[in-house]
């Protein structure tokens, strides 16, 4: 059996027909994402992925980067897989052709990322923070700093990454210390300060690292109104852009983690010696305000890291269970012993998981449209509308799909019964780097209270209920036709949508009774926003599937595989949204006076 193999009928099934794939090529800057180089770009990522990335996943969770004296040392099958990537031009897909980038949407540049992270996660974490960096640069950096960074960084030449967190300063970025102190040569800031957690923060795939770091300049005020961002390179670059003098800045360690081995994560120091060379990005004061240009690009992609993994361990644990021979199947008299995918509750696993990654694989590709749309669109008031409904999405996205991704990947371990819990199968390790996806770039409660606190309270809902209403639309353009499927798949959808909106107006009647309550059921909100927004785009993938049967057209095992799938979500997945429900409306109190009896 292929050790993974990229979903990309699947992946094309979602561009073509639930992100309208067509209108985002017509917008400006897009048009050449033809259908010829859409199927290419998916079928050359899904060969990388499966050919150089996959085969290296175990290798680097068992050997993973080692540091000596401040030196980052990854495998050479690492470094040659880097350059191989690096090569094939996949850091440039979303980014202006004026610094060597492609030009394509993110919405495709979402599904290829799907399958870096399935393939390999840990590698799959430097591209990310890569494109971040360059992101961040590219709408906020000086003339200047494009013309150094951006090109060395869109080509992979360069990597970037992130440097927010402290040891005393983790969600609470307000306790942040590192300082910047000006010079009055060239402009360009001393900063000093420890960072940790800092992924890529040192290796050897690249000959230059760019990292931004969050800092105080002296006349700072308190608080996150008074941190600023800055570009540091590892090495300072020359009047040819090259790599020159080594600036003060090492890595003092590198963690010893759960999951993600394969990925240096590096406690950094800067400044030593005296201060690292920093160039301030933007205006002084506004950092965290462009760190979350990075940040949301980050959370939404560590809610696809979640639903890859999760892909990749349904993958594995398909293999198992067409393979492994055990018991006999009920009600066959024969007695003739079977694989296991013959057992109900083995089957039930299964589709469960095949299930809830394709209604996470939607949702984040909805979300990406969304992005398209908001930065694309010709008219002003739908970039605008498109923006509004992704910062919704981003955090549903981030939150309910690493949720779900380590639930997908505790079932993939069940799956394989004794052996799961054995290392050498290669289970336990999705089941440990699933984990992650839930506390980094925002734990789960963040994502939940930012939902709640930024985008439901701070609008009246305004937002969210278009969302809502958007939804019941789509769905009264389902035509059930004689689908008994389709019936029961749009009626529990809306039965689940009345619940979303119950539960909307009662966190914003809550709020106005204890501005404590709406963040005590902020939890379960997010995840019946997930669990709704799933079987929203599941109802419109059955409707898809249903006409293609109906008309006999394309692959007809493919439509009634996605049929069955969207059924099952509806039936036993979006039950759980009563769960979440109840727990909203009724649950609360309890919570508040939890904190004293703990």
């Amino acid at each position: 059996m292929p050790n993974y193999a990229a979903p990309v009928d699947d992946l094309k099934f979602v561009l073509n027909e639930l992100v309208d794939l067509e209108g985002i090529r017509a917008m400006p800057g897009y048009e050449e994402a033809t259908s010829d180089v859409v199927d290419a770009v998916l079928n050359e990522a899904g060969k990388l992925a499966s050919e150089v990335l996959a085969p290296l996943n175990r290798r680097g969770d068992v050997e993973a980067p080692t540091v000596k004296d401040g030196v980052v040392t990854t495998s050479t099958e690492w470094r040659a897989a880097y350059q191989k990537f690096a090569e094939g031009g996949w850091t440039a897909l979303i980014f202006d052709p004026e610094y060597g980038g492609q030009g394509l949407p993110r919405v495709l540049a979402v599904a290829v990322q799907e399958m870096w992270d399935a393939a390999n996660m840990s590698f799959g974490l430097c591209p990310l923070l890569t494109n971040s960096a360059a992101e961040a640069i590219s709408l906020q950096g000086s003339e200047e700093q494009k013309r150094i960074y951006l090109t060395k960084l869109v080509s992979g030449e360069w990597a970037g990454t992130m440097n927010l967190t402290e040891p005393q300063a983790g969600s609470d970025l307000s306790a942040i210390r590192a300082s910047a102190i000006p010079t009055d040569d060239d402009g360009h800031y001393l900063l000093s300060g420890q960072k940790i957690y800092i992924t890529y923060g040192e290796h050897d795939l690249t000959s230059n690292i760019v990292h931004l770091v969050l800092a105080r300049t002296p006349d700072a005020p308190e608080g996150v109104k008074g941190i600023s961002l800055f570009i540091v390179p590892k090495f300072i670059p020359d009047a040819q852009g090259e790599p020159g003098e080594r600036n003060d800045l090492r890595c003092v360690s590198l963690e010893h983690k759960l999951g993600i081995h394969g990925s240096p994560t590096a406690l950094m120091a800067y400044g030593d010696q005296g201060g690292a060379t920093a160039y301030l990005i933007g205006d002084k004061n506004r950092g965290l305000e462009y760190m979350f240009i990075m940040m949301n690009m980050a959370r939404h992609a560590v809610g696809v890291e979640g639903y890859a993994v999760a892909e990749r361990a349904y993958q594995r644990a398909r293999n198992f269970v067409i393979e492994r021979v055990q018991g006999r199947a009920v009600g066959d008299p024969s007695g003739k012993r079977v694989t296991i995918i013959a057992h109900p509750d083995v089957a039930r696993m299964m589709i469960d998981m095949k299930s809830r990654v394709e209604a996470m694989r939607a949702v984040s590709m909805y979300a990406a449209q969304a992005m398209d749309c908001s930065i694309r669109h010709p008219d002003e008031q739908a970039r605008a509308k498109a923006q509004r409904r992704l910062d919704v999405l981003i955090p549903i996205v981030k939150g309910w799909s690493s949720e779900v991704g380590n639930q997908v990947t505790g079932v993939a371990l069940q799956v394989h019964g004794g052996m799961g819990f054995i290392e050498e199968t290669g289970a336990a390790q999705h089941y440990r780097d699933a984990r992650i996806t839930t506390i980094y770039e925002g734990t789960t409660g963040i994502q939940a209270a930012d939902l709640v606190g930024r985008k439901l309270l701070r609008d009246g809902g305004e937002v969210i209920y278009e969302l809502i209403k958007q939804a019941r639309t789509d769905l009264m353009q389902i035509n059930p036709g004689e689908s008994d499927a389709l019936k029961v798949i749009c009626t529990n959808v809306s039965t689940s949508l009345d619940r979303l909106s119950g539960a909307t107006d009662w966190i914003l009647e809550a709020g106005t009774q204890d501005p404590r309550r709406p963040y005590a059921s902020s939890f379960h909100y997010l995840m019946l926003w997930g669990i709704v927004a799933g079987g929203w785009q599941m109802a419109r993938a059955a409707g898809v599937a249903a006409r293609h049967l109906t008309t006999y057209e394309g692959n007809q095992d493919f439509y009634r595989s996605k049929l069955l799938t969207c059924r099952h979500y509806s039936e036993q997945v979006l039950p759980e949204s009563e769960a979440h429900y109840q727990a909203i409306i009724s649950g609360s109190d309890t919570v508040l006076a939890a904190a004293q009896y703990i």
